[in-house]
């Protein structure tokens, strides 16, 4: 009772006050965690290593995302239901899943070093890396892969610290890491001229200053107690966790596919096109990194949100997740109209904050030119991307994680990989670009049904409820009295 009692706030707290002092810290952790990628790419693409540099990281990047997932859906999964448990007034269950989601996450750390380190040069040539790129991919690669654990643990424990109503301590901990970082990335770079190793020490160092803030956190948990019985797997609970974190798993591997067959069209038509092979690997790489800042922006306010979403959810006060997504779609549709504007009006300066092209690399004027089209067409429908994406985590906090994958799916798998493979039949490279605005179209459209649906089955419900009871309280009204 005790651990339901500190958390009861979440349920009766201004939705207002309850959402900046959640959202604005998971949105600045997440941001942080974007500039591990970001911050590379643009020392990198600053520095003697120039677009293939750019190239290399870029392709590097899915092999994150593919760690993400595992941990995202772990992590995720493992926050959700100590929400919904605490919104139950259940005290005795959400220790187990976390307990085997920390040993879980270890275990697939290490599955997936002993895959990934034999096939690293496949692996990162099926990815896009040039002949001229690769060995710059493998250096960075290397270091990396060997400090997965690390990297998915902290994912992993920061969703859970975000759950446990501490979402300023997962902030500090991913800006601890960042701040570590970015520091050392010039030093490494540029003083010690360590070229893409320098750059991929400073990020695996950044990624153990924010685990160990987080492992520092477990030992003084708010909601929760880890003990060593925990860490004993407990195969019931951690599946209801796991559920709950599906979507988080699918929509980052979705991620890793489009990656893979985008970068493969591409180098495709990219190679029998005047830019070239490299220049839309490394232009798709930096979108790539400027993408994930606007959309983690989204994910932070959702994500921040959840454990008021799956409290009240689990608490049935369904009148204020009603509130919540009215609130959250709102600041989602601002933050992708103003990433829009910029995409649109200043796309060259966007790109040339990674750096200038090596003219005995590529061609200058087809560089900008491919980085102008990139962004102007291929994210001119950011917001709609935006919104699908907080659908789907808005409906992986409620407990429906099958709507949760479906709206992340019918986007990613089933409209924008067969586009993207059939349109440049017809219009060549640009029909890559033309693919992400018409899948997104065709995915708000789904996701819209789906959220009319389920808010529909909060309405009945709540109906139903004032039936049985013979009152009519207003949702302000129902707040006052909380």
């Amino acid at each position: 009772m005790e651990q339901s009692e500190k958390s009861i706030f979440l349920g009766e707290a201004k939705i207002s006050k309850l959402m900046l002092k959640f959202s604005i810290p998971c949105v600045l952790s997440l941001l942080v965690s974007a500039l591990y990628n970001i911050v590379d790419q643009i020392f990198v693409g600053n520095s003697e290593l120039s677009v293939l540099g750019n190239a290399a990281t870029g392709v590097v990047f899915p092999i994150f995302i593919i760690a993400q997932a595992f941990a995202w859906c772990i992590g995720d999964g493992c926050a959700a239901y100590l929400n919904i448990c605490q919104g139950r007034r259940d005290a005795q269950n959400a220790h187990k899943a976390i307990g085997t989601g920390i040993v879980a996450t270890f275990a697939v750390s290490v599955v997936l070093m002993a895959v990934f380190f034999p096939l690293k040069t496949k692996l990162l040539t099926l990815f896009g890396a040039s002949e001229n790129s690769i060995g710059y991919a493998v250096e960075y690669f290397n270091w990396i892969l060997a400090f997965f654990p690390i990297y998915m643990l902290s994912n992993m424990m920061n969703a859970v610290i975000r759950a446990d109503g501490s979402p300023a301590v997962s902030m500090i901990s991913m800006l601890a890491g960042a701040i570590t970082n970015i520091a050392l990335d010039p030093v490494f770079i540029f003083g010690c001229k360590w070229g893409m190793t320098g750059a991929a020490v400073a990020t695996v160092i950044g990624q153990a200053v924010s685990f160990a803030v987080s492992l520092v956190y477990f030992f003084r948990t708010k909601t929760f107690k880890l003990t060593f019985k925990s860490l004993v797997p407990n195969i019931k609970e951690f599946k209801n966790a796991l559920k709950l974190g599906a979507s988080s798993f699918i929509t980052q591997m979705t991620i890793v596919v489009i990656s893979l067959v985008c970068n493969i069209m591409l180098a495709k038509y990219g190679a029998i096109s005047k830019y070239g092979e490299d220049i839309p690997i490394a232009i798709i790489g930096i979108e790539s990194k400027v993408f994930t800042v606007v959309i983690n922006i989204v994910v932070g306010i959702v994500l921040g949100c959840q454990p008021i979403i799956s409290y009240n959810m689990g608490a049935k006060k369904y009148h204020r997740v009603k509130k919540l997504y009215r609130n959250i779609l709102l600041c989602t549709v601002v933050i992708g109209v103003v990433s829009t504007l910029l995409f649109e009006l200043i796309p060259h300066s966007i790109v040339a904050m990674f750096g200038a092209p090596d003219p005995n690399e590529v061609n200058p004027e087809y560089y900008w030119e491919f980085g102008e089209k990139t962004f102007r067409i291929f994210l001119s429908l950011v917001t709609f991307t935006c919104t699908i994406k907080m659908t789907s985590i808005f409906f992986q906090a409620v407990g429906k994680p099958i709507h949760a994958a479906v709206a992340s799916l019918i986007r990613d798998i089933v409209c924008f990989i067969p586009l993207i493979v059939v349109l440049p039949i017809f219009f060549g490279i640009e029909g890559i670009l033309c693919a992400a605005p018409i899948a997104d179209l065709l995915a708000l459209i789904v996701a819209a049904v789906l959220t009319i649906t389920f808010m529909r089955t909060l309405k009945n419900v709540e109906t139903g409820s004032d039936s049985e009871s013979n009152e009519t309280v207003s949702d302000e009204e129902q707040e006052q009295v909380a």
